[in-house]
């Protein structure tokens, strides 16, 4: 015959309160962990949005017919492809090459490099100090047969 011994209550309830500290000692480092997550997948998307325009900016350079007007053109592409996604450059730099002087018929292309250097609260979390250079750049034919 197995004798039990009568239940005082305090066995049951002795680890009741471990569950509610674990968890209040957790929450913040998963939450730490949500917002870091969170700052890395926005700062992704920035940068994504930087090579957008890089893009942009080396398809309209090379529509033009020389380096100046290419640039400026560049310039005026980067500032509208980031401005349509709210992405605002403490300090931007646009560099065009291009081959605008080789002959009409020889195979030539521009490239163009975009820097934009964003503050972290615009781009990742707000009140997160610091920034950060976001750098891309593309390369783009010039029609072979067009005047330069």
């Amino acid at each position: 015959m197995i004798r039990r011994r009568p239940d005082d209550g305090r066995h049951r309830n002795a680890s009741a309160g471990s569950a509610t500290l674990e968890l209040v000692a957790l929450t913040p480092a998963l939450l730490a962990l949500v917002m870091l997550t969170i700052a890395a997948g926005r700062l992704t998307h920035s940068e994504a949005l930087v090579d957008g325009a890089a893009r942009d900016a080396a398809r309209a350079a090379s529509l033009e017919r020389s380096v100046e007007s290419a640039r400026d053109a560049a310039e005026d592409a980067v500032a509208a492809s980031l401005g349509d996604h709210s992405v605002t450059c403490r300090s931007m730099r646009v560099d065009v090459t291009g081959d605008y002087s080789t002959p009409v018929g020889t195979p030539a292309s521009v490239r163009v490099v975009v820097g934009c250097r964003v503050a972290l609260s615009d781009v990742a979390l707000p009140g997160l100090p610091g920034a950060k250079t976001l750098r891309a750049e593309y390369t783009s034919v010039i029609d072979t047969y067009r005047g330069r």
